[in-house]
């Protein structure tokens, strides 16, 4: 796994002081490949032991070793960025045969799930549960792509009895916002954690007392900030892509899992509510 995927992954888990370290990392990379150990312990206004065991902890001999590592990530990533012409998306060119696209794709989808489930906390994930189990309404919001991703969880939760609601008109998620209380939940779905919109109708949300439930990145933005529970979806975005694919599938594998917990939650009920939506739809089946 790549250094900074590696700083991402485990942000959650690291004390206060290396979770400094962390964010300034994650922020900054390519101010790192320019920073003395003492240099960055100054801006961070820490120890430079600090710094250095922090490296020391990732698996680094020191921060030298460290900051090339960085250098050399930070320099792929670059290098395919440079060619974006011959890229059609990620590792994949357009001299790629559809066999080797198929063999890319696979792998960089099993690597946003494995890295998706290593970020998962599963206590917050079951708190998760409980708040959409018990919520009167549940209003599931995002823009492009995170928008399929809020309509396809509000089929599953209709689909399992809890009243779900999602529209991907951003106006109509502000309104739809206004509307919730106390006893009412928010999922805001963005990978960036920085749409405007999905952020205005978080802020309208809790400004309601609703509760609120994020599905972004590790870093740090704006939308997690606001959240009473922060869920992770973790994917390589850093190079040149042609659709936000590996994001996507990490948005996936965390709202499938909440869909599963919730079966899970109330088996009986859930199943059967399954087996009567599967008896309708093979009523009007042709």
């Amino acid at each position: 796994m790549a250094c900074l995927s590696v700083i991402a992954t485990n942000l959650a888990q690291f004390p206060p002081m290396e979770k400094k370290i962390a964010e300034y990392i994650l922020e900054n990379p390519k101010k790192i490949r320019e920073l003395s150990s003492q240099e960055l312990a100054t801006i961070l206004n820490i120890s430079q032991s600090g710094v250095v065991k922090f490296t020391q902890k990732l698996g680094f001999k020191g921060y030298t070793a460290f900051k090339l590592a960085i250098s050399e990530e930070l320099g792929r990533s670059e290098l395919v960025a440079s060619k974006s012409a011959l890229h059609l998306h990620n590792e994949i060119t357009g001299d790629d045969t559809l066999l080797e696209i198929a063999g890319k794709l696979l792998l960089e989808k099993q690597s946003a799930l494995h890295e998706t489930m290593n970020a998962l906390q599963p206590q917050i994930f079951e708190l998760v549960v409980e708040q959409i189990f018990n919520a009167k309404k549940v209003h599931i919001t995002g823009v492009g792509g995170s928008a399929l991703i809020a309509k396809d969880l509000t089929y599953k939760l209709l689909k399992i009895g809890i009243p779900a609601f999602s529209e991907m008109d951003s106006h109509v998620q502000l309104t739809i916002a206004q509307t919730l209380g106390p006893d009412d939940v928010q999922i805001a779905v963005s990978y960036s954690g920085m749409r405007r919109e999905v952020v205005l109708a978080a802020e309208v949300a809790k400004k309601q007392g609703a509760r609120l439930v994020t599905i972004t990145s590790l870093k740090s933005n704006p939308l997690k900030s606001l959240a009473d529970y922060a869920l992770h979806s973790v994917a390589d975005e850093s190079q040149w892509r042609s659709s936000s694919i590996s994001s996507r599938t990490a948005q996936n594998a965390i709202t499938d899992l909440l869909f599963m917990g919730l079966v899970q939650h109330n088996q009986e009920h859930a199943n059967s509510l399954i087996q009567q939506s599967r008896e309708l739809v093979n009523k009007i089946s042709l």
